[in-house]
């Protein structure tokens, strides 16, 4: 006799399928009751802890070279007690994946999230060959994320670059004339389809693109959300950054915080390097709280302090704020 059709077997298999058929009925019956609208947002304990960790910008950012690995900044990271880290992506030396694969079991030996990957890319460009090239150099970000466990990059717009350079562009606020000939429209026409070319490879690779309040068309709430919501993809998100917005933060944050994925929070102890904020991060904490927001706070240090004693300063604030330590 074949085994499949012994009787017993066929009797087990016949009250497998009635049980496992009643439990779910009971299942169904409770759903509606158990299971919260899908409409109604998950309420967040007003003392719920947030994860907090620590861009390496702020410990390499762009002119200190003396941390610069990024294993080093992981070693740091977990020594001074953050729970994650952001890779500044220019900070890579090495773009294969056996590198890729070396920080990732680095920052699990270390006890430390890989939770953030902040990239550059330029799409304001009347030249389609330029902003092809960039649509691809940020694929391959998001594959480098994929490969490292991260679940999100940092994206910006890019910019006119008719500044000078970037102190020039700082000493105006962050505010630059178009390129001559060409308007705001043609801009936000070229990042919205440049950046909807990178949906696909994101959504493929399960990484969130965070579009970053930045320079250039980023540079206002309204100028990211007119991308984030022409392109209405759960894909692209918001990366918010506290230290963008120079002028009346707070109501600007709040425009944005519904659609964050991952706060990069400035401190600026002994001073900025361009400018320095007075940020009220008990009013910020309650931005996000009231947004729902129950991702990572990264820390981005960009004050001219030594990063080895103004790095635990701004993670001794942050965790005033926005969780217990």
């Amino acid at each position: 006799m074949n085994a499949n059709n012994h009787p017993g077997r066929r009797h087990f298999l016949k009250s497998l399928a009635l049980g496992a058929a009643a439990s779910g009925a009971a299942v169904a019956r409770g759903s509606a009751a158990d299971e919260p609208a899908a409409s109604e947002p998950v309420r967040i304990p007003a003392d719920r802890a947030l994860h907090i960790g620590v861009s390496t910008y702020s410990f390499w950012g762009f002119e200190r070279n003396e941390y610069q690995s990024i294993e080093k900044c992981i070693d740091l990271s977990a020594g001074m007690g953050f729970d994650g880290v952001e890779i500044l992506q220019v900070q890579m030396e090495d773009f294969s994946n056996a590198a890729a694969q070396k920080i990732k079991r680095h920052a699990f030996l270390n006890g430390v999230d890989l939770m953030g990957f902040s990239t550059h890319q330029d799409f304001v460009d009347p030249d389609e060959y330029v902003r092809r090239h960039n649509v691809e150099q940020t694929i391959f970000y998001i594959e480098q994320a994929y490969a490292m466990g991260i679940p999100t990059i940092r994206i910006n717009t890019g910019r006119w670059g008719t500044s000078k350079d970037f102190d020039d562009l700082m000493a105006h606020r962050g505010i630059e004339p178009n390129l001559e000939g060409f308007t705001d429209e043609e801009g936000f026409k070229w990042v919205i389809d440049s950046i909807g070319k990178l949906i696909p490879a994101a959504e493929k690779c399960g990484v969130i693109l965070g579009l970053e309040n930045h320079w250039g068309l980023g540079l206002t709430p309204e100028g990211v959300l007119r991308i984030v919501d022409a392109i209405n993809s759960p894909w692209l998100q918001v990366t918010l950054d506290t230290g963008n917005f120079l002028e009346d933060p707070y109501d600007r944050l709040a425009q944005l915080a519904p659609k964050c994925v991952l706060m990069q929070a400035k401190t600026y102890f002994g001073g900025g390097r361009w400018y320095t904020l007075d940020l009220d991060y008990a009013r910020i904490a309650k931005i996000l709280r009231d947004a729902h927001y129950k991702g990572y706070i990264s820390l981005e240090f960009e004050g001219k302090e030594d990063p080895m004693t103004a790095v635990p300063k701004s993670l001794a604030l942050l965790r005033e704020h926005f969780g217990k330590a």
